[in-house]
């Protein structure tokens, strides 16, 4: 228990990565992480897209969201980590946002765990869910109804920093 304490205490968000891929061992173990999250009513409808930072869909994607957004950062949205992973669910389903979230949440503390970065990615949203819905949706394989939610950035960690300070008082209640 006080490992998995120490684990959400230590986690920060990666904006950098070394150029070395995962392996698809280590891949698979952080889906199985997502896979794993509960879902509403049992329903399981997350679906999970490995993306090499070598696919152009990436590089249309960060077109798409400058060109929404009317910027271009000095980095793209998943800062040039190895792999990309875009996380869909039924878009009929009330509660895909939230389980989603969950599968998000397990995928980047098993990252963490096995010594890997993640960003967890919200930035493409609006590019995702656009005019180009249809054609991101048919290029990243969501399957038929399923819509984008979130998406993660994973990879050897270029660097470590500290993670974010909060103040307790300010964001917790009694009542």
């Amino acid at each position: 228990m006080a490992e998995n304490l120490e684990l959400f205490a230590k986690r920060f968000s990666t904006r950098g990565y070394q150029e070395e891929k995962l392996t698809k061992a280590l891949l698979d173990q952080v889906l199985t992480a997502g896979l794993q999250a509960p879902t509403a009513a049992n329903k399981q409808e997350v679906h999970f897209t490995v993306v090499d930072r070598e696919n152009p869909v990436l590089a249309e994607i960060e077109e798409e969201k400058n060109r929404l957004r009317g910027a271009v950062p000095a980095r793209n949205f998943y800062f040039d980590a190895p792999h990309v992973i875009f996380l869909s669910a039924d878009k009929k389903f009330f509660w895909s946002p939230l389980d989603a979230g969950i599968a998000c949440e397990n995928i980047v503390l098993a990252a963490e765990t096995l010594g890997l970065g993640t960003l967890i990615i919200g930035c493409v949203k609006d590019a995702l869910r656009g005019e180009k819905e249809a054609e991101f949706a048919k290029k990243l394989a969501f399957p038929e109804g399923y819509e984008y939610e979130i998406a993660i950035a994973i990879g050897y960690k270029d660097f470590v920093k500290e993670p974010h300070t909060y103040d307790y008082n300010t964001h917790i209640s009694y009542v």
